[in-house]
């Protein structure tokens, strides 16, 4: 995904690039947008997520409003979610599938008094716009691009709740998770999301564009006088691993059907009625299983995989790499993936190869 996107050119520049690279920082594609790949030093990066409290730039996403008063009919019937049941302050994350069931995008939808705002990915924006414009056909619903005028900076870590807490007076230990209030962090009004990636209570400040930079000083002084401090896309991919977080355009996308990508359970209501691509899901969920799945890999040696590797079981192909990093939380650091491989060969403990190394199917934690 980072090498195709980057080689046609259209890979979008985080808007903190500048600050970034006067920090030292190396840049990288990921997620189809250029971010910070490390900011010097990915292992110190990692256990800063793990120990204290590390500051992320998010700035790959795209950002969407619907207006009107059929908003949330309208969504309800297009995402794999439950729109209908969200307060306003409440969010939950979806799926957006085509008749066959597979994933065209996965969106994240928070309610407000007067409008849905929904949060995906700008490699997509294009062509989700275009999407979901065609399904409003009969509804009173206006749907308004806003990727240009919003950012996303994140905290997480043990320490993130208290940084937050001291930036701006927000108890997220209070928030459901994906519950956000409006606050302030310094003087920079935001709206400020609970995320607890690994289970770990952090959060995400969604501001307004021109004070993204003026955000991202004032949290990385706080998050410096905690021990902790900026981390890049090469030690979060590892910690993502280790938690068992799956990619959206990496782990898994349009090639996918959500049981496949294991997100039944996180993605899905099975109660609030017809959506787009629900027969194949209900079709699958009634037979209970499918070919293949999404696993977590541990590799041998010390060469990180690249993405779509083949595994190898007794000589024949069953499946293939779709991500993988270090993870520093031992020494030496382990090679933790994930990777899509048949039925037969995704038993937990059953022993992959390529070339000459090994891959261990392991239990994907959450």
């Amino acid at each position: 995904m980072e090498e195709e996107t980057a080689s046609t050119g259209t890979a979008q520049d985080t808007p903190l690039a500048a600050a970034h690279t006067r920090a030292g920082a190396k840049m990288g594609v990921w997620l189809g947008c250029v971010l910070p790949d490390t900011f010097g030093d990915a292992a110190a990066e990692f256990r800063q997520a793990r120990e204290s409290v590390a500051l992320i730039d998010k700035n790959y996403r795209a950002y969407l409003s619907f207006t009107g008063p059929d908003r949330v009919r309208y969504l309800n019937a297009v995402l794999t979610n439950d729109i209908k049941g969200l307060s306003a302050g409440q969010g939950n994350v979806s799926l957006l599938l085509n008749p066959q069931g597979h994933i065209l995008a996965e969106i994240e939808t928070y309610a407000f008094a007067e409008k849905l705002f929904c949060v995906s990915y700008a490699m997509i924006r294009e062509r989700l716009v275009e999407v979901l414009d065609k399904f409003i056909i009969m509804d009173d619903v206006t749907l308004t691009d806003e990727t240009g005028r919003f950012g996303t900076l994140a905290l997480e870590g043990p320490k993130a709740a208290a940084v937050v807490r001291e930036v701006s007076g927000v108890d997220i230990g209070t928030l459901g998770e994906l519950s956000s209030t409006d606050g302030a962090a310094g003087t920079v009004p935001c709206r400020i999301v609970k995320r607890s990636p690994g289970g770990v209570a952090g959060a995400e400040f969604v501001v307004e564009r021109e004070k993204l930079t003026a955000l991202w000083e004032i949290l990385l002084d706080a998050a410096r006088k905690h021990g902790g401090g900026p981390m890049g896309y090469s030690a979060l991919s590892g910690l993502r691993l280790a938690q068992g977080v799956p990619w959206f355009g990496y782990d898994f996308g349009e090639k996918q059907i959500p049981h496949e990508a294991g997100l039944q359970n996180s993605h899905i209501s099975y109660t609030k009625g017809c959506y787009t691509g629900q027969e194949i899901v209900e079709r699958v969920r009634s037979r209970g299983q499918v070919n293949r799945q999404r696993v977590g890999l541990a590799f041998s040696g010390d060469a990180v995989p690249e993405a779509g590797t083949p595994l190898m079981m007794e000589g024949k192909e069953v499946g293939f790499v779709t991500r993988a990093a270090k993870a520093w939380d031992s020494v030496p650091p382990r090679i933790l993936g994930m990777g899509y491989v048949r039925r037969e060969a995704g038993a937990l403990g059953s022993v992959l190869q390529f070339a000459n190394v090994t891959a261990t199917v392991t239990q994907l934690p959450g």
